[in-house]
């Protein structure tokens, strides 16, 4: 009986030093991350991890790896691109703090009724917190501190600025990282200058950055413009 006592207390031990190194570990990781979304109102970041993942895939697979990225204000990223990425990637940007609840349950009820589970509906400002802290494997605790995070970065970051990041760090294709660089490498053009068409076919690109090319986006490219058209845009 003694010895049956001494290892349930010797496994509680370990259960509860476990669970409070959890929680250490989680309350880091939060003050951290709240430290650096702080940071982010003035300072743009010069890696995000999902770049660090790339270019550690591309190091895996001895494969050459170029990171072409250029960072520009939101005000030099035409008015026509920044609207045809928030109509293809979260039209109640504006509106919502963070999570979008409305298609957050949109979302479920689709999947309940196709009886799957692990689609999209992911907020520009979760995209960008994934962008910042996580990589593009999913998991659904990624899922879950992402969903914690990205109201965290909504009380921090004014929402240009969640914009202007975001813009500037999502993927458009191998080794091509922000607005900029997505605009010269496939257009041709600075950010600046790129036409309603060609915003609306980049902002396609974003879903899938690494399999799609502009060129090919013809019948989502209308969508968006479609989207742009009903918002006023």
């Amino acid at each position: 009986m003694r010895s049956g006592k001494r290892k349930r207390g010797w496994f509680g031990s370990w259960f509860r030093a476990i669970l409070t190194l959890v929680a250490a570990l989680m309350a880091a990781f939060y003050l951290l991350s709240l430290i650096a979304l702080v940071a982010l109102r003035w300072v743009d970041p010069p890696i995000t991890m999902v770049q660090a993942q790339r270019r550690m895939e591309a190091w895996v697979r001895h494969k050459p790896y170029t990171r072409r990225q250029q960072w520009v204000p939101l005000g030099r990223i035409a008015g026509d691109l920044q609207h045809a990425v928030i109509s293809a990637e979260d039209g109640r940007f504006f509106q919502h703090h963070g999570i979008d609840w409305k298609e957050v349950q949109k979302v479920v009820d689709q999947d309940v009724e196709e009886g799957r589970l692990g689609r999209g509906g992911s907020t520009i400002t979760q995209q960008l917190v994934k962008n910042l802290f996580f990589t593009t494997s999913r998991s659904v605790v990624r899922k879950g501190v992402e969903f914690t995070l990205a109201p965290l970065a909504e009380w921090v970051l004014p929402k240009k600025r969640i914009l202007e990041l975001y813009l500037n760090v999502i993927e458009w294709g191998p080794g091509i990282w922000g607005a900029e660089a997505a605009a010269r490498s496939w257009y041709g053009l600075p950010a600046a200058r790129v036409t309603r068409d060609q915003a609306a076919r980049l902002a396609a690109v974003i879903p899938s950055p690494l399999r799609r090319k502009p060129a090919r986006m013809n019948a989502y490219s209308e969508e968006i413009l479609r989207r742009m058209g009903q918002t006023g845009w």
